[in-house]
């Protein structure tokens, strides 16, 4: 059995209401993949920072989501020959 590691850091960054979030995966191989996410705060909305800070973080995995399936879906072509019609998370 053949292990693998491959690591994901969020970082976080607030300004004011808005809070951003990068996903980085880096695979055994040193390739990088980057996942962003936004999130922002409305005005009359209380200001619960941590709430910000889950959102931009849940739509930057979910960006580093799509774009793994994405990278899948376009090398299982690359190999069948054979367009790919559905892969889902």
């Amino acid at each position: 059995m053949t292990t693998k590691t491959w690591t994901v850091q969020v970082n976080i960054d607030e300004d004011g209401d808005d809070t951003y979030a990068d996903a980085i995966l880096t695979a055994d191989n040193k390739t990088e993949i980057h996942g962003r996410g936004v999130s922002r705060r409305h005005p009359r909305d209380e200001a619960v920072p941590h709430i910000g800070d889950e959102l931009a973080s849940a739509r930057a995995l979910s960006d580093l989501a799509h774009q793994l399936l994405s990278m899948a879906a376009g090398e299982i072509e690359d190999h069948t020959h054979t367009p790919v019609r559905a892969l889902h998370l």
